[in-house]
Order: C-alpha cells, then structure tokens, then sequence
C-alpha cells in the first residue's frame, strides 16, 4: 500500500466497543486534535472521525457509539450496525478495532462475537490492562489470540501504553487481515435463517447473515421495522422463531445463551484471578449507594458542581463581559462617522460575538466535571440513586445532571443530556431542561424583588421569595414531562438497568479533550445561530431611525431644560458629551428610537396580547427584546425609561423610576403599572419562557428545529397562561 494511495483514499477503520471501555480516550491518544465531529446523516447522533497516521500512511478512524450488543433498539445502536454494514454512503470499514475492557472480558467480548458474523477483519484491545493487573487477573494473550483468530493487544489508553504495538497491529491487519472465530451455529438457528432469507426473496428483499439474525433474535429492531415498512414480515419471524422454540430456547435470549457458550470453550483456561479487588469496590458502593449516606454524598458533591457554575465561571464572564465593553469602545470611535455601521459593528456583530463567547465558562467546568465524574464511575452510581425521584414521570436517574445543570444556564445542560441512551428519554430531558431557573434570570428577580417585595415585606421574605422562584420551572417541568411521556412521546416503561463501572483515576488529557470537543463544537454549530440572533434583534431595534425623532425629542428637551435654567448654560453643557444634561438627552433619545423602531411599534402591537397579564408597551417591548437573551431585558428597559442601557439589577433609579411608573391612558390611567401581581407574574413569565436564543439553538442541533420551535413556543405559551393567572388570580385577591 503506497502513500499516495492511502492519502488519495483513506482506509477506514471502525473504533468499536462497550461504553465506559476507554474507547473514547483511545480515539483520542490514536488521533490528537486531528479530530473531526457530525452527525450522521438524517439523525442526531454524532459522527467523530479523526485522522490516524502510521508510517506514512493515513487512515480514518471511525469512534463509533458505544454498545452493548447489535441489537438495534436505540439510535446508538443502530448507527454502528449501519455503520458496519456500510449504510451511510461509505462502505463498509476495511478494519475493526473492538476495544475491550480486560477486567470483564466474558461480557465485553458478546460484541465483538455478534460482529464476527459481519466477517470483517478484527483486532481485540484489551485496555485497561493496569486495572486488570490491580485485580489479580492474568489472562494469557497469546493463546486467547490463537483461538479468537485475530491479534489480541493489551493498552492502557489513558497512558498511551501499548500503542506502538497496536499501530503495528493495525498495518499487519491490513495486509494479513484476519476475522475473529464465528460461533457455529445450531442446525435449528441455520434453518431459522433459512427459512427468512427465503420468504424475503421471494418477496424481491435480500438481507445478509447477519441482518437475519437481528430480524430473528430482535423481533423489535430498527432492522426489522424497517423491513417490514417494505413487506410483512411478522408470518416469517414467526415461522423463523417457531424453529429455535421448538429446541426448548426463547429466541428472546437464545442468542446470548449461544455466544456465551461459544465464549466459554473459547475462554477456558485462558484467565485466571481472584475476587478480593471485587469485593473492595463493593464495599465503596455499599457507602456511595446507600440510600441515606449516599445521597448525602450525592448532594455534596452536586452542590460542588452548581456553586463552581456560579462561583467559578462568573469572574471569567465578567471579564468576558468587560472585553466585549473594551472591544466596543476601541471600534465605535472609528466609525462614529457612519453610525448606522457604527451600531452594527458595537451593538450588533460584537455584542454577538460577546454573547457567544460569554457561555463558554459554564460549559467548560461543567463538562470538566462530567469528565471527572464520568471517569471515576461516579456519574453512573449518581444516577442509580437518583432514579427513583425522576421514575415517575417517565424520566430515570440520568436526567438529573442535565437539569440541575439547567440552573446555571440551559445550554451545557441540553449538551449534557447525550449521556442518556434513550432517545425519548432523551428529548424529554432536552425539552425541560429550559425551564430550569438559569442564571440569567437571576437580574430580572433581584430588581423586581428588590424594588417591590423587600421594601414592604423586609429581606427575609425578599430572600425565601428568590429562593421559591429558582423552584418554579422546575414544579412546572415534572408534571410536562409525565404528559410529554404518557401522551406524546409515549414512552414505555423500561427497567433502569446500569454496569456499575471500576473506580478510576481520571487523566487530565482526557478531561481536557472532552472540555476542547464540547467547547469547540458549541462555537462553531450554536454560535453561527446565536450571532445571527444577536445581529437580527439588532436591526428590529435600530430600523427605522428617521432624523424627525432625534430633533422633536432635542426640541422638547431644550425647551423643558430652558424653564429651569438660563438657555446660555443649557446650550453650553450640551456642548459637553460628558455632562449629565448630554447624557440625559442621549438617553431620551436612544429611548424614543426604541419606542419608534420595529421591534417597539412590534411591541405596541402586541401589548393587547399582554394586558391581561398587566403588562403596558413598555413591559412588552422589553419581554420581546428579551427573546434572543432575557438578561437583555434590564438594558432595555434602561433604555426605554431614558436611564441608558449601562444600569444594571442593582439601580436605585431603575428601582425608583418602576415604583413610580403609573398608566398613561387606558381604564388603569393613573394606577401604578407595577403592582404586586404584575410584578409576580412578570418574574412567573421570566421562570416559564424560553427567552435564550443560544438555547434554540442548541435545542435544535440537539434534536431539530421542530422540537425546538415547539419548545420554544409551548414554553411562550405557558409563560403566558401562568402570568395571566397569576395578574388575574392576584388583582382580585388584593382588590
């Protein structure tokens, strides 16, 4: 094989193995930063590829999904029999690496035995060899590569130990390729077979081998519905599995009762150990999993998480924060001579740009805990404990990170929903995860609790009223997602079963690759949406800007400012950009392009939508500017009550001028627009509405658009009917 060949078109070689086996940390030792992630075609599952160089020739190393068999009930599953079966536009893989994990063989090898039948060449890693070693355990490599028929390479990937025999294993594969042993099946499986290859002929559909037996074995498979799209096949299945029942076997289980028969005469002899190092383990989970301490544990350690959300990644923001500030005043200058430009640059690209780069923080240390947690084997045991609070409404102990993740912002905790093997389970979480109180909802509670609760209530009720509203999605999401389950999705019941992993120490490469795989892959996919977000609510809030509001506001306010004091002075601080009579007028007059711009004559519009809720124009325009970010909605309504866009939650002028805000028309002309009920079911409104342009976007590259439209206009929705009742339930309580 020559050089220019392997460049012109690389082999491709399939990474395939049981989760929690090192797979992914073997990806990455094999392949760098070389490193390329998709997803596969027509479905949400990702493709990562990396390029693999050996002496000179280059090859494409496929990580696919792990699994524990080829039973294709889930995406995951289905991909890599696909991917196998070369159903993705590319054949199929010339090599397979099944990576195993060398402290549970038995159980690891099930897999690879279900591949031999594709009869594509192997080789066996037994990785984790220093954890098998701690263990007792000794198998012998040569003879078990003597009777599985390939070559068997022991690594620790996490230290980069035996990977220079494996790349050597690999090119000698390729020119002396070698399949693993198939198990020789019963006369009554073969006639099994048989019998649906050939009622599937003559119905003009050809399957191969190893397709059949997924068709038998797995009545319910991806394969098998597929078919059966095509031609009824359910005569034949019952006629194919009426030959293995007659044996005595449910064909349920008949096919791992044949391969762990074919794996014990293949096995024998060749591992030998002892249980001390088991029944350690054991003793840890005895305390991780007890019902009282280690929940107690459980809890510690996720309020570690959440707080470094907060504690860790807020400095780093707000230095973010102050960046984009410092980028903004370094570029505006330049343009002030085109200040439609001017905006665009400052408030549109940058501020965007700003936006994107601002979650950052939060989604790296979550993910460098995730790592943490997923490679000690803790994350697995976490989830067990945690199943029973989420197994009523259809979700299991797996959804608990992503929503409490959800409290520091709901974009790392959708990308930490792909821990979860079920697809339905899945959206589900994706789904709700949004309405748990983000961070970013934070500012709206604090000025509106600050300005209206603690004054007349005092700061105890003040900080038991903030503590309720983090509560508020997250009562509300429980009982969706029973309904989402019961009636949508419909979601059957399914017995939470989880490998309880071997304690491990993690590698900081391996945590730093998957803080890198996440960090970047959130840049480039959600930040192009999120930049095309920030810069489109730019445009509806600057067009259109005719030159006539600028000069009626500039008029009214010299002639209002002239009243108080001689014309003279006022002309001479106007003059000043600085002075705070400058910066007053600016500020009426950014207000009033609001009021004058699409998105305010939007918000006038709908202001009728919002007034059973109690929301005037101004409350509406800032909740619509709020939809791409809802912390935006502090500098907009700055803006609109001409105090500037830099105020933030903790303004006592913002607090001040709120309190005194009164109706200007209306059958309400003259009461105070912020009473308690509007303030309630403003911050209710905040709780239960997707106001996160970033999370759209990740929602829809998580799932798709249309799972993601509708979450974002159910939640709208519900924001809705909630602040109504709350406005409506409340004016008649307090009236």
């Amino acid at each position: 094989m020559s050089a220019v060949a392997s460049i012109a078109s690389p082999i491709r070689i399939a990474l395939l193995g049981n989760p929690n086996t090192g797979k992914s940390t073997l990806f990455n030792r094999l392949t760098g930063m070389r490193q390329h992630i998709a997803n596969y075609p027509g479905i949400t599952v990702e493709k990562k590829t990396g390029l693999l160089e050996i002496e000179g020739q280059r090859f494409e190393l496929i990580d696919l999904p792990g699994t524990y068999s080829l039973a294709a009930s889930s995406p995951d599953e289905r991909v890599v029999l696909d991917a196998l079966n070369g159903k993705f536009g590319h054949p199929s893989p010339d090599l397979i690496v099944c990576v195993v994990d060398a402290t549970n063989l038995k159980r690891n090898l099930f897999l690879a035995s279900e591949v031999a039948e594709l009869g594509i060449p192997m080789i066996i890693v037994l990785n984790q060899w220093d954890a098998a070693l701690r263990n007792g355990l000794a198998i012998d490599t040569e003879v078990l590569s003597e009777r599985l028929g390939v070559p068997v390479i022991p690594t620790v990937a996490k230290r980069g130990e035996g990977l220079d025999k494996l790349r050597k294993a690999i090119v000698q594969s390729l020119d002396d390729p070698h399949t693993m042993t198939r198990i020789q099946w019963p006369d009554y499986v073969s006639d099994a077979r048989h019998i649906l290859q050939e009622g599937l002929k003559k119905q003009g559909v050809s399957v191969g081998g190893a397709e059949s037996l997924r068709i038998i074995f797995d009545p319910d498979s991806a394969y098998a519905a597929q078919i059966s799209q095509q031609t009824g096949i359910s005569e034949l299945q019952t006629a194919a599995r009426q030959q293995i029942r007659a044996q005595g076997l449910n064909p349920a289980s008949a096919e791992a009762v044949l391969h762990y028969r074919h794996l014990d005469a293949l096995l024998e002899g060749t591992v030998k150990g002892n249980s001390s190092v088991a029944r350690s383990r054991e003793s840890v989970d005895a305390i991780l999993l007890h019902r009282f301490w280690g929940t107690l544990i459980f809890l510690a350690v996720m309020s570690i998480v959440f707080q470094s959300l907060y504690a860790w990644a807020g400095p780093i923001m707000d230095l973010i924060d102050a960046g984009t500030t410092l980028v903004q005043e370094m570029v505006s200058p330049l343009l002030e001579n085109t200040p439609m430009l001017q905006s665009m640059v400052s408030d549109g690209i940058i501020a965007g740009v700003g936006g994107v780069i601002i979650f950052l923080p939060q989604i790296l240390i979550l993910f460098f805990f995730i790592a943490i947690l997923e490679d000690t084997g803790y994350l697995a045991r976490a989830a067990f404990l945690m199943d029973k609070l989420f197994g009523w409404c259809g979700l299991n102990g797996k959804s608990f990170v992503p929503l409490l993740s959800g409290y520091a912002c709901a974009i790392p905790g959708v990308m930490a929903a792909r821990t979860l093997e079920d697809p339905k389970a899945r959206i589900t979480t994706i789904l709700m995860t949004p309405l748990m109180s983000c961070s970013a909802r934070l500012p709206v509670y604090v000025l509106l609790i600050g300005a209206f609760v603690e004054p007349t209530y005092g700061p105890i009720v003040a900080g038991w009223t903030l503590f309720a509203m983090h509560f508020v999605g997250a009562l509300v999401a429980l009982p969706i997602a029973w309904f989402l389950n019961r009636c949508i999705l419909k979601l059957k019941a399914q017995p939470f079963i989880l490998e309880m992993p071997d304690y491990r120490i993690p590698t900081f490469r391996n945590v730093l690759m998957r803080m890198w795989e996440r960090g970047r892959e959130f840049i480039i996919r959600a930040g192009t949406v999120i930049l095309a977000f920030s810069i489109i609510i730019w445009a509806l809030l600057y067009f259109p800007r005719p030159q006539s509001v600028e000069e009626t506001v500039r008029e009214n306010f010299i002639q209002t400012a002239s009243a108080t004091q001689p014309m003279a002075q006022v002309q001479a601080e106007l003059e000043n950009p600085e002075s705070e009579l400058s910066l007053s007028l600016d500020h009426k007059i950014q207000g009033a392009f609001i009021e004058q711009s699409y998105l305010g004559r939007f918000g006038k519009t709908m202001q009728p939508i919002f007034d059973p809720a109690g929301f005037d124009w101004k409350i509406t325009v800032g909740v619509l500017s709020s939809f791409p970010a809802r912390e935006v909605i502090i500098a907009t309504m700055g803006v609109i009550y001409n105090l500037g866009a830099d105020v933030d939650e903790g303004s006592d002028d913002l607090r001040s001028i709120l309190a005194r805000e009164t109706w200007h028309s209306g059958p309400r002309e003259g009461h105070p627009v912020y009473t308690l009920p509007v303030v309630f079911a403003l911050m209710v409104f905040f709780a239960l509405c997707m106001q996160c342009g970033a999370t759209v976007a990740i929602v829809a590259k998580e799932l798709n658009w249309r799972w993601a439209l509708g979450c974002f206009f159910g939640m709208t929705l519900l924001a809705w009917c909630a602040a109504v009742l709350i406005y409506q339930v409340g004016t008649r309580f307090l009236s």
